[in-house]
């Protein structure tokens, strides 16, 4: 059995809100069916391998958007050729932005992007901050968010969920996060899989297919999970 390999990008840069915990998610899930698993952080200058069977990214401040600006816009071709491949991603936040056009802070800077997903970002007075719940296909996806920005899909890019609780995406359409072959993006800190499991395992479905291997996710016990989602849900907003 070969290993699934979860590529972490920018796990230095990009992390902020805990998202780090996402990769954490999918490793234990993996090893609670004894699956092997790799993390393979990718920073500044390393380049992704090409046995790539999914990537996560996390949440940064305008700061380190700006700092690895330049180099995830090297990387893009590479990560194109994945996305066209079907390798899954899961970018939140920052990263999330960063996989649009672009985002143009509130001095307005625009920090290009590299458009992976067809959206796009702008910064507005006051911040979109507290708790989220989301109606998706995966069931009700909650989460915490907290970002200056509001992104707007364009018409390539499908919405992850519709906020029954929260701003999502820019506090005016309901929508939170986008969807693109199957690169997905929320604004969901929290860390967002730790209390879906029905979405985690769909992208462990996605990564295991990707890596050529015919095996079935064994039934876990989310019962924990599940309590965590339920008591998140019932936090004022």
């Amino acid at each position: 059995m070969k290993a699934i390999n979860i590529v972490h990008i920018y796990p230095k840069e990009m992390n902020i809100y805990g998202d780090n915990g996402n990769v954490l998610v999918l490793q234990k899930r993996l090893e609670w069916r004894s699956i092997p698993s790799k993390v393979i952080p990718i920073g500044i200058g390393d380049k992704i391998p090409k046995e790539t069977n999914i990537i996560i990214g996390g949440g940064g401040q305008d700061a380190g958007q700006s700092i690895i600006a330049d180099d995830l816009l090297a990387k893009a071709s590479d990560l194109k050729n994945l996305a066209n491949e079907g390798v899954p991603m899961l970018m939140i936040c920052g990263m999330y932005q960063m996989f649009g056009h672009y985002f143009k802070t509130q001095l307005d800077k625009k920090i290009p992007g590299i458009g992976l997903l067809d959206v796009y970002t702008e910064a507005k007075d006051g911040r979109l901050i507290g708790n989220v719940t989301t109606k998706t296909t995966w069931g009700k996806i909650v989460g915490y968010e907290n970002h200056s920005g509001r992104t707007f899909l364009n018409s390539k890019a499908c919405k992850f969920g519709l906020t029954k609780k929260g701003q999502g995406n820019n506090g005016e359409d309901n929508s939170e996060g986008a969807v693109q072959f199957n690169v997905f993006g929320s604004y969901l800190h929290g860390p967002i899989l730790a209390k879906s499991p029905e979405f985690a395992d769909y992208l462990l479905d996605l990564a295991i297919n990707n890596s050529g291997q015919n095996i079935k996710l064994s039934p876990l016990n989310n019962e924990l999970e599940m309590l965590a989602a339920k008591t998140a849900q019932k936090r004022p907003r």
